[in-house]
């Protein structure tokens, strides 16, 4: 009887213990995007023109436009996702529907803005298509992603 109830203890622990430290359980909340336009960078950050081999440069452009966070929360780290057409409808990040990240995005329509970088050998205007974000009411991301940025 004695082992049967350190047992019974033991498991109340362990379950006591385990959810005490677990981490809260966060829902993923989506954020509309509308009034989308882009324009070349400016300044230092048009500056960001990388190549590669034979592929030439790239063109940065600013993507702008609002999101809409009908949460009631403070929604952070919100994934853009969409498609990025060229003047002949050639997608211009094949195999990839992330565009970036929404640092912030408070409750309500705010502004937002994501740099982009697009290979110059594709023609504009370029079309912005299927836009759409979403992100949580508290960090996920591990600590380490926000020292890595911090170096570069």
């Amino acid at each position: 009887m004695i082992r049967f109830l350190t047992t019974i203890l033991a498991a109340g622990l362990f379950w006591l213990g385990s959810w005490a430290i677990a981490p809260n359980a966060t829902a993923m909340t989506s954020i509309k995007l509308s009034n989308l336009s882009y324009e070349p960078c400016k300044g230092s950050d048009a500056a960001g023109r990388v190549s590669s081999g034979n592929l030439g440069g790239a063109s940065c452009f600013s993507i702008k436009g609002k999101a809409k966070n009908i949460s009631g929360k403070t929604v952070v780290d919100a994934d853009v996702f969409g498609r990025i057409y060229d003047a002949d409808d050639n997608d211009t990040f094949e195999n990839r529907g992330r565009i970036g990240t929404i640092e912030e995005v408070p409750p309500g329509v705010s502004d937002f803005e994501i740099r982009v970088n697009v290979p110059s050998n594709q023609p504009t205007p370029l079309k912005l298509k299927n836009f759409k974000a979403s992100g949580f009411s508290e960090r996920v991301r591990p600590f380490y992603y926000d020292d890595f940025e911090s170096e570069q």
